[in-house]
């Protein structure tokens, strides 16, 4: 059996969008792109069709990706949330005890995971650390630098 896809609702949009994205726009750009490259003569020593056929074959590559993670898309959803509780979907804020860096990250699949957007993954040493906690806990977490120790301040 396939392993689910866990994603949140928006992430499941997001990836619906880029794949409509790659099946429209960027399969017709790329087909252009083969027909002019095709136009320049000898295909085993064309540059630019070679560079379009690589092209294609990654966009056909990541087409299939995505229509496999939306097949197996297992969608978190509020009511799976559990308040209180960090859980897949779940926000926290925690602070590290030994920098006294605060954060809040959203938990999400590892489909969905982007530090800079403020999600982290499940499997993450973190993220994985934090799930089934609650505010007030303080655990320790090995991470590529060590241990740290971090207090959960607020789960929502």
């Amino acid at each position: 059996m396939a392993e689910e896809v866990m994603l949140t609702k928006e992430g499941k949009e997001e990836l619906e969008k880029r794949l409509e994205y790659l099946k429209v726009v960027k399969r017709a750009e790329i087909t252009e792109r083969i027909k002019t490259a095709r136009e320049f003569g000898d295909l085993s020593e064309n540059a630019e069709y070679d560079a379009a056929k690589n092209e294609q074959a990654m966009i056909e590559g990541e087409i299939l990706e995505i229509e496999h993670k939306l097949k197996y898309a297992v969608i978190i959803k509020d009511s799976d949330i559990k308040k209180g509780t960090v859980s897949l979907g779940s926000k926290v804020d925690f602070v590290d005890n030994d920098t006294n860096e605060s954060f809040t990250y959203e938990i999400v699949g590892t489909t969905e995971a982007d530090v800079e957007l403020g999600r982290i993954s499940n499997e993450s040493p973190i993220g994985n650390a934090l799930l089934g906690r609650k505010a007030g806990d303080v655990i320790s977490v090995t991470v590529p630098v060590g241990v740290t120790s971090l207090t959960i301040k607020k789960v929502y």
